[in-house]
């Protein structure tokens, strides 16, 4: 008898029932006949033998295939399609790896491959723990679920509603814990990598230094915040995420497996039902998440002393005496809370059984009222507590009494920001200026004075290619470098740079040229920053290609440049010994000279493999295929010393501005490393981006600001050298008490030379690193306010100056003036350093700028092996008196430009095909007061033009002078005679209208540049000898009375060209030129034939 006979009244009527109810869950028992089994027992026989017409259809029948004959031809397919599969993954893996393995032999080549293998395998670490734990978690959840699932193991169900039998069948708890295994592997790899971004925080707090000095508020160690609470909260956040994937896997387990039922409210039955040890499982995971949260609450805590506030960075007065105890009292209601809800969760019976929809909504009205409760108080308490009360104690207790009751917290923020940005050690002294120039001002400050630089490295740069950079293929940076070099026995200010490779110029570009032809620069070009040539061109004393100069001759220098900040492409270089050389090394004669690289610059591309993986890391098939790769062959890439310093040391934050320097025989690239926090408790905290940005890093490509990065701690902890010719790497740890240096050293052993592997060549050329003191400058324009109440009112609070030298729409968006190197001396030095300044100018919009105080940092780190000069780093400040009326750099300019005589001259110079291009204006306390310098650079409008320095710009208070040379124009200002000579006092009045120096030949880039003629006075010995009383230059050596003659003629044309401008004679000025060319062309011819 079949199974549903006795229940056909339920199932309806005979076999029909299984075809109705084929969607349902009730069991159907199917006779299967086999194919080579008897005949199936016909159920339905009378007793008579005769058969009936069944009463369904056909039993279904389950029969054997017959077995396939010709599986030979299939099997070979088989073993084809699995060869090319396998070859496809191969192929793939090949080209998906090829990126990281030629990484690898980049990093190999460097000796940084520890750098790449620390960070792939926390990476890979962290994402594999956080991956297992994760799935392990989930697939826990779900096997707890699955046990406490009501229905049978296998699955089926029976139950009896009434008069109602439901017969089911649902997924056994072995597919379920099976299916639970793979989704929670899903979830888990899914998951895994979130913290992969953040492997610097879990390796720092693994590695956490000790800073010596703790918060003003826990008593905790500074390096509590910086290394470890950022892995904490990490490790936290992590961990609510495990528990809250529990929870979802625990509810998402019961509803599928039965634990919870929803269904629609019959006759009187509940909308849903939860089982007891589900409501006990769902229980302890809400607990759990509860708990999590409160704990990250209670950590969060350590918050308040980074906040940034109205006014400071810190806990004020009303988050220490609100904020800080309500978080505690929050964490602590919220942990209470879980453990209600919970407990309710557990032993509520809530919405189950079957009584009447009535009762059971007065019985759950009654059965919700705990968690329903303690969530309302909760929530009111939070809202009362966290903000209700802090604004009412802001409000009427902290405002009416502001400046007594946050003073305490301002204090520990001035203190944390003046000790987190190395500003603790400012020396402060009180600049007694005045602003009236009086004769002989300058006689004891000479060495100064004769320094005071010239050059202008950012207008300068196209003077430096016209007159330098010898053939199209060769560049150099937009905005040069200013460096000092000891030239002759004397430290000489210096404008530097390197002759870099630039393929774009080139006009004949294909694979093998762009390759393996030109590959390299060549040499660096240095002129003196204190003085030019008499017709306004730099004066070189290292140029020309070969390299010839001071620096040659003492370095004897390696001048190849392979690597070098303009050099893009790759380059493959070297050959076997004897093989005829193809690199281009410089222009000379008609074909230029030839070299092969002898280095180990680069990865080698030596065998079969690499090559492949070089062809398809840069797409070129030329690499497989060219004769010019050969057995010794390396490729060099990655060539920007910046890009480079990035990949080694990726936690570093390093200086817009990379710089040349010639190092015991070669030219190295420096880059200054910072190490930085956002965590340093109390520090005020900064934009480095914006602090950054000036006229300089808006205007050059060469040179940049930090970008976009907020940080309340930064230290200069790490130099690093590049080597222009086999693109070596070497850091050097250069702060050693900084505890992140110390920490990254931890965690990278080997990585750091030591500040005692510095050489005294080296050492010298280490320059104060113009980021850091931009924001330093940022920082100090109002924290050198030392007192809490004075910082509260703001009204000693000052600002950088805007660049006046720029156009009115940049000073508009107020494009800050950057700070420049200067050889100075202030009052706390007994003799002139090479050193990084700047201004500041009251803070506000007030239009009237006068100048409020003048910053400077000592950048000399002397000359000795391993050791860092004792004064380099100190930051200076002289404060002006308040009373004091000195014009700012926006008044200098603008009393510049009302100038009458100086507007004349300058319209002069501008008409026609030329333009006038002003340089920087220098700020330098000398004479009592402080003194602006302005060299102004004439420029034709012809595509080969390039600017020269024709006048010079001095202002000292209201007092302006303006000639063609600075020791004429200070002369000017200070009494007819300053008292010193400039660095171009050889110049004076012997400047060349014709613009034919003797340097004029230096278009070719062959010419000597040594300065063999300059005196002591233009290398900077600063003495006031080679003038006379009355100011003027004196001419040394006997001269035959017709060339003294002819030199006064060109003196007195110079007057008469003088005066008639002022009067606007325009003829008689064009009479006085016409006498004043005849003079000097006479001059010329009489000196030339002595």
């Amino acid at each position: 008898m079949s199974f549903n006979d006795p229940f056909s009244i339920l199932f309806g009527n005979g076999g029909d029932s299984r075809r109705n109810n084929a969607n349902n869950d009730d069991p159907i028992i199917l006779d299967v006949e086999a194919d080579g089994d008897g005949p199936a027992r016909n159920t339905n026989a009378g007793p008579s033998g005769s058969s009936r017409p069944p009463r369904g259809p056909a039993n279904p029948r389950i029969t054997r295939k017959p077995a396939s004959g010709g599986s030979g031809g299939s099997r070979g397919s088989k073993i084809l399609i699995g060869v090319v599969l396998a070859l496809a993954i191969i192929v793939g893996l090949f080209f998906g790896l090829s990126r990281f393995i030629t990484d690898l032999m980049w990093y190999g080549q460097l000796g940084f491959q520890s750098v790449v293998w620390t960070q792939l395998g926390v990476k890979i670490g962290l994402w594999v723990a956080y991956a297992l734990l994760m799935a392990l978690t989930g697939f826990v959840s779900a096997w707890l679920a699955i046990r406490a699932r009501p229905d049978s193991a296998d699955g089926s169900t029976i139950r009896i509603n009434g008069d109602v039998v439901e017969v089911g069948k649902s997924v056994s708890s072995k597919t379920a814990r099976r299916v639970a295994v793979v989704i929670s592997l899903i979830v888990g790899v899914i998951f895994g990598s979130q913290f992969n971004a953040n492997w610097s925080e879990i390796l720092l707090m693994f590695n956490a230094q000790s800073f010596g000095t703790t918060d003003p508020q826990f008593g905790l160690d500074n390096g509590f915040y910086v290394f470890v609470l950022p892995g904490l909260k990490l490790v936290l956040a992590a961990v609510a995420m495990l528990l809250g994937v529990g929870l979802v896997f625990s509810v998402v387990t019961h509803v599928l497996m039965g634990g919870i039922r929803i269904t629609m409210p019959v006759n009187g039955r509940g909308l849903f039902s939860i089982t007891k040890r589900c409501r006990r499982q769902l229980g302890i995971w809400l607990m759990l998440n509860m708990f999590a949260w409160a704990v990250r609450q209670m950590i969060g805590v350590f918050d308040q002393l980074t906040v940034q506030g109205s006014r400071i960075t810190g806990a004020s007065y009303t988050a220490v005496h609100a904020n800080i105890p309500v978080t505690f009292i929050m964490a602590a209601l919220t942990a209470i809370l879980g453990v209600v809800l919970g407990i309710w969760l557990m032993r509520s019976h809530t919405l189950e059984g079957q009584a009447s929809i009535g009762v059971r909504a007065s019985a759950a009205l009654k059965a919700w009222r705990v968690p329903v409760t303690s969530i309302a108080v909760v929530v009111v308490v939070g809202l009362v507590l966290t903000v209700a009360w802090p604004v009412l104690l802001q409000r009427f207790r902290v405002n009416p009494n502001a400046q007594e009751m946050e003073s305490t917290y301002i204090q520990r923020n001035i203190d944390a920001t003046r000790a987190a940005y190395g500003l603790d050690k400012l020396k402060t002294e009180q600049y007694k200026v005045t602003d009236k120039g009086e004769q002989g001002a300058l006689a004891k400050e000479g060495d100064t004075t004769a320094q005071i630089r010239l050059l202008d490295p950012q207008v300068v740069s196209p003077t430096f290619k016209q007159l330098q950079q010898s053939k199209q293929y060769y560049t150099f940076a937009d905005t040069l470098a200013v460096d000092k070099y000891e030239i002759d026995g004397v430290s000489q200010d210096t404008v530097i740079a390197a002759r870099e490779l630039d393929l774009a110029g080139n006009d004949n570009r294909n694979w093998v040229n762009d390759h393996t032809v030109y590959t390299h620069g060549y040499g660096v070009v240095a002129a003196y920053g204190n003085k030019v040539t008499a017709d306004g061109q730099p004066e070189f004393f290292e140029s020309g290609i070969p390299t010839q100069g001071k620096l040659t001759e003492s370095e004897k220098y390696e001048p190849r440049i392979y690597f070098s900040p303009n050099t893009t492409e790759y380059s493959i270089v070297g050959a076997p010994e004897g093989t005829q050389a193809w690199e281009f090394d410089y222009p000379t004669g008609s074909e230029g000279a030839l070299t092969t690289f002898k280095g180990d610059g680069g990865p080698s591309v030596g065998n079969l493999f690499s090559r492949i993986l070089y062809a398809i890391r840069f797409g070129s098939d030329q690499i497989l295929f060219s004769d010019r790769v050969t057995s010794e062959s390396q490729i060099l890439y990655d060539r920007s010393p910046k890009e480079r310093v990035a990949k080694v040391a990726p936690y570093l934050t390093l200086d817009g501005r990379v710089y040349p320097a010639v190092v015991d025989g070669r030219v190295k690239w420096i880059v200054d490393g910072y190490t930085t926090s956002d965590a340093y408790p109390y520090s005020q905290m900064t934009d480095l981006g914006s602090a950054t940005k000036d006229s300089t890093t808006v205007s050059s490509a060469t040179v940049s600001s930090l970008g976009s990065q907020k940080a309340n701690y930064i230290r200069n902890s790490v130099k690093a050298t590049v080597d222009a010719y086999d693109g070596s790497v070497d850091l050097y740890v250069w702060d050693q008490s900084d505890p992140v240096i110390k920490a990254w050293e931890k965690i990278f052993p080997g990585q750091y030379h030591q500040l005692s592997d510095i050489s005294g060549d080296l050492m010298s050329h280490m320059r104060y690193p113009e980021s850091l003191f931009k924001v330093q400058r940022e920082l100090l324009s109002k924290y050198h306010v030392t007192s809490a109440n004075q910082y509260y009112s703001g009204e000693d609070f000052w600002q950088t100056p805007v660049d006046p030298t720029e156009s009115q729409s940049q000073q508009d968006q107020d494009i800050l003036q950057p700070p420049y190197y200067l050889t100075l001396q202030t009052g706390g030095t007994k003799e002139p350093v090479f050193s990084l300044s700047s201004t500041y100018i009251p803070a506000g919009q007030s239009t009237r700028e006068i100048l409020t105080g003048f910053l400077s940092v000592d950048s000399d780190a002397g000359n000795e092996k391993g050791v860092i000069g004792p004064n380099y780093g100190t930051i200076r400040l002289q404060e002006l008196p308040k009373d004091s009326n000195v014009p700012g750099p926006g008044q200098a300019q603008n009393n510049f430009n009302a100038n009458a005589d100086v507007s004349k001259e300058l319209n002069l110079l501008e008409s026609g095909s030329t333009k006038v291009n002003r340089g920087n204006l220098l700020t330098l306390p000398l004479g009592g007061g402080l003194v602006y310098v302005q060299p102004v650079y004439v420029q034709s409008s012809g595509s080969t033009s390039f600017p020269l320095l024709k006048k010079v710009l001095v202002a000292f208070g209201d007092q302006v002078g303006f000639a063609d040379t600075l020791d004429e124009a200070l002369d000017q200002v200070f009494g007819g005679n300053s008292g010193a000579s400039a660095g171009d006092a050889e110049n004076s009045g012997n400047t060349s209208q014709s613009g034919d120096g003797q340097n004029s030949g230096g278009q070719n880039g062959t010419e000597s540049g040594d300065g063999s003629e300059s005196n002591g006075n233009a290398n900077g010995s600063g003495t006031n000898e080679g003038k006379d009383q009355n100011g003027s230059s004196s001419q040394g050596g006997s001269q035959s009375p017709e060339l003294q003659q002819a030199l006064k003629d060109a003196a007195q044309a110079m007057k008469d060209s003088q005066s008639a401008m002022k009067n606007g004679d325009w003829t008689a000025y064009g009479e006085a030129q016409k006498q004043l060319e005849e003079a000097l062309n006479k001059a010329i011819e009489l000196d030339g034939g002595k």
